[in-house]
């Protein structure tokens, strides 16, 4: 797939204020500081179309974005950042489950998760409400160049095993570099051949 165009359409604090669900979509979420506006921009090849801080939990709002005036691309809240108000996290949540169990045009969830790290108890019990609920989702493994060959793998296979104690198998999942720009083909690859199975 090629990117012509990327645009900013709408922020929402609530799924009611979401463009009405005529395209496919594909929302993006992770914990905070787990590089989801990077690689959001490495995707689209838009440095600045999604915000990076470096300030993690920045993300609050339900971010839009049109792709090829054929798909949308959605930034969602991060979740589990320690850091922002007990009272903010429940909202973060509150926004988050309403849009992923409300979406009819949600074709796939990538789920964000740093390559580097072990698995958090946060990102298990978030995999369980995805499964429990039927959510397509795939996991994007982030910040791979910042390790070796041998580590990377070393990681992807523990983390695999982890996810074995709970799934039949592992779920599909791609690995990516915002800053050497691997797994951008992969993924884009993927939503076009996933575009044709939407019913709108």
């Amino acid at each position: 797939m090629i990117i012509r165009s990327a645009s900013f359409v709408i922020s929402n604090s609530s799924v009611k204020g979401c463009p009405a669900p005529k395209l496919p979509e594909y929302a993006f979420i992770g914990r905070s500081n787990v590089g989801k506006s990077s690689l959001i921009n490495m995707l689209t090849r838009q440095k600045g179309l999604a915000k990076t801080s470096g300030r993690p939990g920045k993300t609050q709002l339900i971010n839009h974005f049109l792709i090829n005036n054929a798909w949308y691309l959605v930034d969602l809240p991060g979740y589990g950042y320690a850091r922002t108000s007990k009272a903010l996290r429940s909202g973060f949540a509150q926004i988050i489950f309403d849009y992923i169990a409300g979406r009819s045009n949600l074709m796939c969830l990538f789920v964000l998760i740093d390559v580097r790290l072990e698995m958090q108890e946060i990102d298990r019990k978030f995999f369980h409400w995805l499964g429990e609920n039927g959510v397509p989702f795939h996991i994007v493994f982030t910040k791979a160049d910042k390790l070796g060959t041998t580590a990377l793998q070393s990681n992807l296979a523990a983390y695999k095993r982890e996810m074995l104690k709970e799934w039949a198998e592992m779920p599909p999942h791609f690995v990516s570099s915002a800053e050497s720009g691997l797994g951008r083909d992969e993924l884009l690859q993927f939503i076009d051949q996933t575009n044709p199975l939407f019913k709108g």
